[in-house]
């Protein structure tokens, strides 16, 4: 009891890294029993989905109307629009040069391929079937108008949640003050009362962390992830030289804050990222660190952030580009520089309309492999460590929504840094 009491006292990120490296030995331990715990991460995982619906509307609106001005929203929309292009297409960029230069599809032998495909075939059927019900680009755009915005917050569209609250702040702004006020107020209210729900929420953050972990190194051990260790480190290696090198250099130049203060300000959301493979999941822990560690003002975090959990995937993005280039090599089929820059705008295009879920990545891969003419089978070769790689990706993304509202800030004028390196803790 004392032990726990004491766990308890230690800040927030602390309490996740200990539950995150408790949960390896325990799912070595427990193995396959390892499942019985899961349920305890589903059920923290669903307990910060529940706010997200809520949260995005509210804060997104409240950002919106707040602006008070037209021009000066679209000035935004288009700083944060144009970074997250840029940062996805240098992503998918890093992904493709490791793997052409590093050839992991060359270590893999026959009967590892065999074995991987043979045991993932019914979880690729299922994938392939569900990819190939998504709508297309052009599809996907005309559908970010909702028919009905009650059954799109139902039904947790996000695209056309986002559309819905940018436009609908966008029509407050235009009425006399004396009526708009009491809109923006009231879904003010709504959007600290989830962050407050939040902070409860994460009281078993710790723990919810550890039973996800756990289930996931019980179920895989360590076999399937030496078979394909030299995949997995390629994938890693870029996705730290992205992280590190692209999003330390735009925040020092753009907003003049050290890397170190910035990735230390933004560890929780980071851990909660890496352990619930969710951005959605992650942007009210996101929103919190950037404005109270960084200065991010709240109308603009609460613009950029819920944008970029939705549009935003450069993680994905270039580990879509190294499976790519593995799958072409294990099937010993040669890629073009033709059909590889067809990579990077599929690849950008297709993380515009990827939910900020667990597992997304698979669903868009699968349309990166069709449109170059890759076997959609092929799927099979990396579901084995897919789970590993979506939560360091998702950790990867959730750092370039971050940076981005730096930025973006930084450019507006709108960034009040006392001491970025200062942590405060989530309650």
């Amino acid at each position: 009891m004392k032990l726990i009491n004491s766990l308890m006292k230690t800040k927030l990120p602390t309490r996740i890294m200990i539950g995150l490296l408790a949960g390896i030995p325990v799912g070595l331990l427990l193995g396959d029993r390892a499942e019985m715990i899961e349920p305890v991460g589903k059920l923290f995982i669903r307990l910060i989905r529940m706010v997200v619906v809520p949260l995005v509307f509210s804060s997104l609106f409240v950002g919106t109307a707040s602006l008070g001005n037209v021009r000066k929203l679209g000035r935004i929309g288009l700083k944060t629009i144009t970074y997250y292009l840029c940062t996805t297409a240098i992503a998918i960029t890093i992904g493709l040069a490791l793997g052409n230069i590093f050839k992991p599809g060359k270590a893999i032998d026959a009967s590892t391929r065999t074995d991987l495909m043979a045991s993932y075939e019914e979880e690729t059927a299922g994938r392939l079937d569900f990819a190939g019900k998504k709508p297309g680009v052009i599809e996907t755009i005309t559908r970010i108008v909702p028919d009905n915005p009650i059954e799109s917050l139902a039904e947790e569209n996000m695209l056309q949640i986002i559309f819905f609250a940018l436009i609908f702040g966008i029509a407050v702004t235009l009425i006399p003050d004396s009526r708009g006020r009491p809109v923006i107020e009231f879904f003010e209210a709504v959007s600290e009362g989830m962050i407050q729900l939040v902070h409860i929420v994460m009281k078993m953050a710790p723990i919810g962390v550890l039973a996800l972990i756990a289930a996931v190194v019980g179920r895989f051990g360590t076999d399937i992830l030496l078979s394909l260790i030299r995949y997995s480190l390629v994938v890693l290696a870029g996705l730290v030289v992205h992280a590190v090198a692209i999003y330390s250099t735009a925040v020092r130049v753009f907003s003049g804050i050290s890397p170190v203060d910035f990735f230390r300000a933004i560890r929780p959301a980071q851990l909660i990222a890496f352990s619930t493979s969710s951005s959605n999941a992650t942007l009210p822990v996101t929103m919190e660190c950037v404005e109270e560690n960084l200065g991010v003002s709240g109308e603009i975090s609460s613009f950029v952030l819920p944008l970029g959990a939705t549009i935003n995937m450069d993680g994905t993005a270039l580990y879509q580009g190294v499976a790519a280039i593995f799958i072409a090599q294990v099937y010993g089929i040669s890629l073009s520089v033709g059909n590889q820059l067809t990579i990077v705008l599929m690849a950008t295009l297709a993380s515009i309309g990827a939910a900020g879920v667990p597992g997304i990545g698979i669903i868009t891969l699968a349309m990166v492999l069709e449109t170059i003419g890759l076997p959609l089978e092929g799927i099979a070769l990396v579901l084995g460590v897919d789970r590993l790689l979506d939560m360091c990706r998702t950790a990867v993304n959730i750092t370039g929504d971050a940076s981005a509202a730096v930025v973006v800030a930084a450019s507006e004028g709108d960034l009040s840094v006392a001491d970025p390196g200062t942590e405060k803790e989530t309650n």
